[in-house]
């Protein structure tokens, strides 16, 4: 009972008495970086604050804001069920030579890899190859949501890397091309495999053996060139990168025009794309028609049936995958729209009793430097999704210390191995981590530890680790 009453105060901001932190708790904390802001609230299972330093301060959250966004999935979506809604789909449009049209509607999973077993483009690309022998041009569709690739206060360096590529309701392959990089004998030019997708400039070298390595890759956005730089020693493994994709649906169907071709389809027309505009979502010329156009409905030819999107935030959640909250984040509203999906999570913090003004989020994922949440809020929706049906599924999806996910190199040989569960968060300056663990004396702590403003790329991680392990033993 104690609980229930304590946290409703807690989200008004009224004052409580907390007592001093645990022994090791300053003197951990005083090991981070010069300037480093720190914001860590810790209740007990009771929901009393046993450590609250900056509680009601706005931190940069990072992946954290994951965290917001999976719990709006699992509270407002069907993640039991095979994802139907999010399928991909091929139809045929026009007669004789037909167009393909390769449609996406949000499933993060679609795959062309050779050993794929499970939600495969391959499938499609079988269905037109029962249909027809020679198609035109073959269409990437994403118009499901709207045109909104990168999120607000995203960092432009970030976007010809994975962690940032496009983001569309028709993603392929996690939406990245795969560049492998291996050295060949010294001063000569390494060698540099593509998928073919984007154009090379190769001018790396390979070093003599145990020289190091000096590899540099750079596309600038918008740019289909990739110019790779540097070195790597003679006898180096070599290097495999996943590089962003700044048109996703473009890649899909350039994807799907090769698979076609391996199969057997002649393909005569040109790679293109349908996108929808955010400010006009009816506008024709906007999905790829003539203006004054009108489009009669066209069946589909075949759909895929993607696994529950249970698993899909399981592997969110464990692995912080940005392009998958992403996606989530567009699948809560009606539209598609990054606008809709925040509404959603604003309805839902609003039943957890949690401020709007606490928080703020221009993303799904946490790439966003405009992201801003108190830890005293994290810790709010920690405590109220344990009494939601679905709380233990959600808290089933956060990495484990020293276990799995990207946890799994944290705290390894220290008591919280395998006894917290948290959600982790890095970001330019910003660090974050937010969970449960179990303390000393077995009862389940709640907390959420931030730490913003850390000089050049130095890690506050360190600290905030020691000083939850203080608070673990102490409690």
């Amino acid at each position: 009972m104690m609980g229930s009453l304590l946290l409703p105060l807690l989200l008004a901001g009224a004052p409580v008495e907390v007592p001093s932190p645990p022994p090791g708790v300053s003197e951990a904390l005083a090991k981070a970086p010069p300037g480093t802001r720190i914001g860590l609230v810790v209740v007990d299972a009771e929901g009393r604050e046993i450590v609250a330093l900056r509680p009601d301060e706005r931190f940069i959250p990072a992946s954290n804001t994951k965290l917001f966004t999976t719990a709006a999935a699992f509270a407002t979506l069907d993640v039991a069920s095979p994802d139907i809604r999010g399928a991909a789909t091929v139809r045929l449009e026009g007669q004789g030579t037909p167009t393909v049209i390769l449609a996406g509607h949000g499933d993060a999973r679609l795959s062309s890899a050779p050993d794929c077993r499970v939600d495969c483009l391959g499938e499609l690309v079988a269905a037109v190859a029962r249909r027809t022998r020679v198609v035109g041009d073959v269409v990437g569709d994403d118009t499901a949501f709207p045109d909104e690739r990168w999120p607000q206060g995203m960092s432009w360096n970030n976007m010809d890397s994975a962690y940032g590529t496009g983001i569309s309701a028709l993603t392929l392959d996690n939406n990245v091309t795969i560049l492998t990089v291996s050295p060949t004998a010294p001063g000569e030019p390494l060698q540099v495999v593509g998928d073919g997708y984007y154009r090379i400039e190769n001018a790396a070298t390979t070093g003599e053996a145990g020289s190091g390595n000096a590899l540099s890759v750079q596309r600038m956005p918008g740019s289909d060139l990739l110019r790779v730089t540097g070195s790597l020693a003679a006898g180096a493994t070599p290097v495999v990168l996943k590089l962003g994709v700044d048109d996703p649906a473009h890649r899909a169907a350039w994807r799907f025009s090769q698979l076609l071709r391996a199969a057997g389809v002649m393909v005569k027309g040109r790679i293109t794309v349908r996108h929808r505009s955010l400010t006009d979502a009816d506008d024709p010329a906007h999905r790829g028609r003539a203006p004054g156009a009108v489009a009669a409905p066209v069946p589909v030819l075949a759909a895929l049936t993607p696994p529950p999107l249970a698993e899909d935030l399981y592997q969110t959640n464990k692995t912080s995958q940005n392009l998958h909250a992403e996606l989530l984040l567009r699948r809560l509203g009606s539209s598609g729209s990054v606008a809709d999906g925040h509404a959603v999570v604003d309805a839902v913090l609003a039943r957890a009793g949690i401020a709007r003004v606490t928080y703020d989020f221009a993303d799904g994922a946490g790439m966003s430097n405009y992201d801003r949440v108190t830890p005293r809020t994290t810790v709010a929706l920690l405590r109220w999704a344990e009494t939601q049906p679905w709380g233990a599924d959600w808290r089933a999806t956060f990495p484990v210390a020293a276990t799995d996910g990207t946890l799994a190199r944290r705290f390894v040989g220290t008591p919280l191995a395998g006894r917290l569960r948290a959600k982790t968060g890095t970001l330019n300056a910003a660090n974050a981590l937010a969970g449960t663990m179990i303390a000393a004396s077995g009862q389940m702590l709640t907390f959420a530890a931030y730490a913003n403003d850390m000089p050049g790329d130095m890690s506050a991680t360190p600290a905030i680790d020691a000083a939850l392990v203080a608070i673990a033993g102490a409690n």
